[in-house]
């Protein structure tokens, strides 16, 4: 069979051993993949010819052995082991979903990453009604998410985004202000930070949190070490920091439930999978490209 590998300048299709499931896993066709900027962050740093991919959509072809999950036929969204990016993939039920007829591949595969991250990240947040929270990187797939979710707990969102065009659409999301890095600034205090950029982006925002307030970070685009103020803990008493690294938050969780909650978000139509292009996994370039000079306000889909 067919995977997306990393090669020595991106992608490349290769032929790869077809898999082998133990009696827990199910097998699964896979009709659509997501990219995450994570991943291409590992496509430069893997030798070639290794596998990638966490985000997929498809139809399970044989059900585990063991009588768990999904009957073959169903339809499932499912947060891969990085090994995703193939024509057919090996999942534990306990790392997938089924999804309604009404849900279609793209918005489908794009939900685990970009959807587990925004609800784990607004859980270490705390109750949101009436409080205020900042976004920061809320142009991006995970950011959206954040926005709706943290809107339809009762929050009032501010979004920050790097450019006006990534602004796009986000009032309609929820998001009570909308604004970029530098005017963000100069805006009042706040009770949550939301944040997945780190370096300068997250020190200017952290400076707008309020005694007893929450600080959560699930990421660090800029790739830039953090400075805070001098007086970042007396200045803010009762102040609490947590991270989120997703791949180990998922060891203590229940993926499939959790899953399950977001799409039964998306069907009730109180989310949306925000997927801001969709490309064919035989020629994933462009839709890379999009991904990777920050032109897509939203999350990134090749179908297969």
């Amino acid at each position: 069979m067919k995977a997306l590998v990393s090669g020595d300048s991106g992608l490349r299709l290769d032929s790869v051993a077809e898999p082998e499931p133990r009696p827990d896993q199910a097998l699964v066709e896979v009709h659509a993949i997501a990219v995450n900027r994570g991943e291409l962050a590992l496509m430069g740093q893997l030798p070639p010819g290794s596998r990638l991919g966490w985000d997929v959509a498809g139809t399970v072809l044989r059900a585990a052995a063991d009588g768990t999950g999904p009957a073959a036929g169903t339809r499932v969204t499912a947060l891969a082991e990085r090994d995703g990016w193939a024509e057919r993939i090996a999942l534990s039920p306990t790392r997938l979903t089924p999804v309604p007829d009404g849900l279609d591949w793209p918005a489908a595969a794009a939900l685990p990453v970009a959807g587990l991250t925004a609800l784990y990240a607004l859980e270490y947040a705390g109750p949101l009604l009436g409080r205020s929270v900042v976004i920061t990187g809320a142009g991006g797939g995970v950011g959206r998410m954040l926005v709706q979710l943290a809107a339809a707990a009762g929050a009032e969102v501010i979004a920050q985004v790097g450019s006006p065009g990534r602004a796009e659409g986000l009032r309609s999301l929820g998001a009570h202000t909308v604004e970029t890095y530098e005017e963000g600034g100069a805006g009042g205090p706040v009770d949550v930070l939301v944040d997945s950029v780190g370096g300068r982006v997250l020190a200017g925002a952290f400076g707008r949190v309020r005694p007893g307030g929450t600080v959560v970070c699930y990421g660090n685009t800029v790739r830039e070490e953090l400075r805070l103020p001098l007086d970042w803990g007396h200045a803010r008493p009762g102040l609490r920091i947590s991270y989120l690294h997703l791949f180990d938050e998922v060891t203590r969780r229940s993926v499939a439930r959790d899953l399950a909650s977001l799409v039964r978000l998306v069907a009730e139509g109180r989310l949306t999978p925000e997927v801001a292009a969709v490309g064919s996994w035989s020629d994933p370039e462009p839709a890379l490209d999009a991904l990777r000079q920050r032109q897509a306000n939203g999350k990134v889909v090749l179908t297969l």
